[in-house]
C-alpha cells in the first residue's frame, strides 16, 4: 500500500490562491494530481488542505480529501513534516499494511510520473528513510560571498579562494517536487536531509520552486517549451 499526499493549504501570501491558480490551462494542483495517478505508484492520492475551495478542485481532478486539515497545521509556520506526519498517522489506522508515503507538492507542474516511479524504486532498494528530488546549484556555493555593511564583499568560505571550481565538491539543493518516505520516518518526523535520505537527481532546467510571481512566470515558460 502506497499513499500520495499533496499538502495544499489555503493561506498562501506571496501568490494568493497559489495552489489552485491556473497554470497552462488548468489549476496548478491538477498537474501534480495527474502525475501521481499516471505514475501507477499509488493506491490513493490524498490532498491535505484546510480550504474548501482547494478540496473541491482536488476532487474534481480525481484526488481524495477524506478530512480537512486542523487549523494548527495550516498557519504560516506549519512545516511539511508535521503535516505529512498527521496524514500518515491517520493512514496507518486505515491501512496497517502501509509501505510508503510520498509527499508531492501541489506547485510542481514540471514533475514527471517516471521520476515518481524512480523515487519509489530508490527508496525500496535500500534502507532509506526518504528519497527526494534534488539538483545541483547553478554555481559553486563554495565560491559564494556576502555583501558587508560597508558595501564590500566577504567570502562565505574563504579557505576556497584559490580553488578551481572543478575541484570543489558538487553541492545539491532540494528540487521541491516530491519526497518518498517510510511511514515510521514521517510519523516520527525524522529529518528529511540527512545520511538516511537518498537524493534523486534532476537536471537543473527541469526544476523550479514556485514562491514568487517571477518563479511562476519562469515555470510557465519552461512548461510551454517542454509541452509544445
Amino acid at each position: 500500500m502506497n499513499l500520495c499526499v499533496i499538502p495544499a493549504r489555503g493561506g498562501s501570501k506571496r501568490i494568493p490562491r497559489k495552489n489552485i491558480r491556473e497554470f497552462c490551462g488548468k489549476p496548478i494542483i491538477a498537474w501534480s494530481i495527474e502525475a501521481a495517478m499516471a505514475s501507477g505508484c499509488f493506491d490513493r492520492v490524498i490532498v491535505s488542505t484546510d480550504d474548501e475551495g482547494i478540496a473541491r478542485v482536488a476532487r474534481q481532478w480525481g484526488a481524495d480529501v477524506p478530512f480537512m486539515r486542523p487549523a494548527k497545521l495550516a498557519d504560516d509556520y506549519a512545516g511539511t513534516l508535521p503535516v505529512i506526519a498527521h496524514v500518515t498517522e491517520w493512514a496507518l489506522g486505515e491501512y496497517p499494511a502501509l509501505e510508503a508515503v510520498c509527499c508531492l507538492y501541489p506547485t510542481a507542474p514540471l514533475v514527471e510520473a517516471a521520476d515518481i516511479r524512480r523515487g519509489r524504486d530508490l527508496l525500496q532498494q535500500g534502507s532509506w528513510d526518504y528519497c527526494f528530488t534534488a539538483t545541483e546549484f547553478a554555481a559553486p556555493i563554495f565560491r559564494a560571498f556576502t555583501e558587508t555593511k560597508s558595501g564590500g564583499v566577504e567570502m562565505v568560505f574563504p579557505e576556497h579562494y584559490t580553488a578551481r571550481s572543478q575541484d570543489l565538491p558538487v553541492a545539491l539543493h532540494d528540487a521541491g517536487q516530491f519526497y518518498w518516505g517510510r511511514p515510521q520516518a514521517w510519523r516520527e518526523e525524522r529529518p528529511l536531509f540527512g545520511p538516511n535520505s537518498c537524493p534523486l537527481r534532476l537536471p537543473r532546467w527541469r526544476v523550479n520552486d514556485i514562491d514568487t510571481e517571477d518563479d511562476w512566470h519562469r515555470a510557465e515558460l519552461i512548461a510551454k517549451a517542454l509541452w509544445q
